[in-house]
């Protein structure tokens, strides 16, 4: 049993040194920091001896001159101790800071790179409690916990060194007391960091009901689930507390025992001190000095326990951060400008491409999928709920890559074209618009980020939305709401457009969106989408086949397979044709 517990050590300490390379550019300022550490724990040993010598100088009946000197020293000491404490907390805070400024962006930017199939198992406030929540805890240990841990290492090591210089015979009997504390310490502890690591992922699970709840409140309130929400975070809290109440128990129950045992070794030594006071072999002095040094080193192995206790949330918050960072990355660049060969024409070929999604590999979505797109065509996905389609379009993205087959674009595999190169020349407008929180200008401008005035207003003439934006009295600073809940869904379509347009993509693919709209939003967003698709090759995936009559060629999808393509002429002529039934079924209602 004893083997499981040398590996978690381990892989503790190998968490930790990795955490503390993001010191690594501060590294000159960290020395600097321990360097004040050395003083003030440095100055905190010398005290006790001073203040032994001044014991003796009075028991010994010197002149005041030696006395009054011997306090000036202290003095001294003590006003330097507090200058290299201020500075060791100074230069610690700061290090700390933009260590974790580091952290925050390393681990922001690592998210923002996995790919989609990541954030299929896990949920958005879970993460976002790994960057708030568990970073926040690192501060605590990267500044103060650090500090006192050395501190009192430094306070230890020196103290039983001056012990035993002072009195060998007491500090022996001193120390066969410490290892029953020590003990202690190890014992408590693997049980605290426990408690600790499941107390941070209910944290973690509380974050995620609030932002849920949150994002999704209209459907809260529309369903009148205000108070099932409320029992949901209520129970979640409450194991929070139940967990932290656990944690008290043994914290408060480590610090008890670590107490009576800290307590009764002063005890035994002042009693063993006395009797070799007795038989001439300890000055007075020095048995003050030794007292006051147990007193020292006691109170710094029972600080241990509250130090020891943070090191082990450190680390539990420390293996949940980390194991993010052990996820694969896409290899994804920053694109300031095309080469010649990554731009695309406009043709697509699927190659016998079948797909599965990685978390549901049992269940086949796409089946040997075989079909040419050519440049500068409409096509459109037709086929009903479950058939493929939204997958075809994530492929097209690469948000996934094919099981089998491959895709080629203009003939070349697209694992052989960058993937952010591909992206770039791509734009989507899908049924379920998000928009984000702040204006109008913000949610068009992120198609091109940095375009000018010029560029957003005509991009939303083209988009149908300069009608109603000019009409907000704040234009295109308008704000949204959070996800453009302050705009009607046919004002979010057309930015969404206008986003589109603005970036001006090779390749367009539009998630049709007009069936729940009016029918001026409707037509105000068709004809805008017309515009959009002139002169690109653009994937539709249609709901509703009147809107697709016109379209060069339709691919007709049923359990991931295709089953018919053609035009709406030729698919309408197929007797019992799963096109022409959809077709019948639609225009009959």
């Amino acid at each position: 049993m004893e083997v499981p517990k040398q590996k978690i050590t381990i892989s503790g300490l190998r968490k930790l040194i990795k955490l503390y390379s993001y010191i690594k550019p501060y590294k000159y300022e960290y020395a600097l920091g321990i360097l004040f550490l050395l003083g003030s724990s440095g100055a905190s040993l010398v005290f006790p001896k001073l203040l032994g010598q001044l014991v003796d100088l009075g028991n010994q009946g010197k002149l005041a001159q030696e006395i009054n000197r011997i306090a000036l020293i202290l003095v001294g000491v003590l006003v330097a101790q507090s200058v290299f404490s201020y500075f060791r907390i100074y230069v610690f805070v700061h290090v700390t800071e933009k260590t974790l400024a580091d952290l925050r962006q390393s681990t922001f930017n690592h998210l923002i790179r996995l790919p989609m199939k990541f954030f299929q198992h896990r949920r958005v406030g879970e993460l976002n409690s790994r960057i708030s929540s568990d970073i926040t805890l690192l501060q605590d240990a990267l500044t103060s916990t650090l500090a006192e841990f050395l501190r009192q290492l430094i306070i230890i090591i020196g103290g039983i060194s001056l012990l035993m210089y002072t009195s060998f015979k007491l500090t022996l009997f001193m120390l066969a007391i410490v290892p029953v504390i020590m003990i202690l310490v190890v014992f408590f502890g693997k049980y605290i960091r426990k408690l600790s690591k499941q107390a941070q992922s209910q944290v973690a699970d509380s974050n995620t009901i609030v932002e849920e709840t949150l994002q999704g409140i209209q459907s809260v309130k529309s369903f009148t689930n205000e108070f099932f929400e409320m029992a949901r975070y209520r129970g979640k809290t409450l194991e929070i507390a139940d967990t932290g109440i656990k944690n008290g128990k043994l914290r408060g129950a480590f610090s008890s025992f670590t107490i009576l045992g800290l307590f009764g070794a002063m005890v035994a030594v002042i009693w063993k001190g006395a009797a070799l006071l007795a038989a001439g072999e300890l000055a007075t002095g020095e048995l003050f000095s030794f007292v006051i040094y147990s007193m020292f080193i006691g109170g710094t192995i029972g600080g241990m326990a509250d130090v020891f206790s943070r090191v082990q949330k450190f680390i539990g918050a420390t293996e949940d951060l980390l194991e993010i960072f052990n996820e694969p990355v896409e290899p994804v660049e920053e694109i300031t400008s095309l080469l010649p060969e990554q731009v695309l024409r406009g043709s697509i070929r699927f190659d016998h491409i079948s797909f599965h999604y990685p978390t549901r590999p049992e269940m086949q979505v796409l089946t040997d999928i075989s079909v040419t797109i050519r440049p500068d065509t409409l096509v459109a996905l037709v086929g009903p709920s479950g058939a493929g389609k939204s997958t075809f379009v994530s492929l097209l993205l690469r948000l996934y890559d094919p099981v089998e087959g491959k895709i080629l674009f203009d003939e070349r595999d697209h694992l052989d074209i960058s993937i952010s190169a591909l992206r770039s020349q791509m734009a989507i407008v899908p049924q379920d618009i998000f928009l984000f929180g702040g204006t109008i200008r913000e949610n068009i401008d992120y198609g091109k980020t940095g375009a000018t005035e010029a560029m957003i207003e005509d991009a939303a003439r083209k988009a149908n939305a300069w009608e109603f934006i000019s009409l907000f009295p704040e234009g295109l600073n308008t704000l949204v709401g959070e996800r453009g809940t302050q705009l009607s869904g046919g004002q979010r379509q057309r930015i969404a457009i206008a986003r589109a347009v603005l970036k001006d993509p090779k390749i367009l693919i539009l998630d049709e969106a007009t069936s729940s709209l009016d029918s001026e939003s409707e037509r105000l967003v068709q004809d805008a989408l017309e515009k959009l698709m002139k002169g690109r090759t653009s994937i539709v995936i249609a709901h509703r086949l009147s809107t697709i009559r016109q379209a060069d060629h339709i691919i007709v999808l049923d359990n991931g397979k295709i089953v018919e393509q053609g035009t709406h002429e030729e698919l309408i002529q197929v007797a019992d044709g799963l096109y022409r039934n959809l077709s019948g079924l639609q225009f009959a209602g």
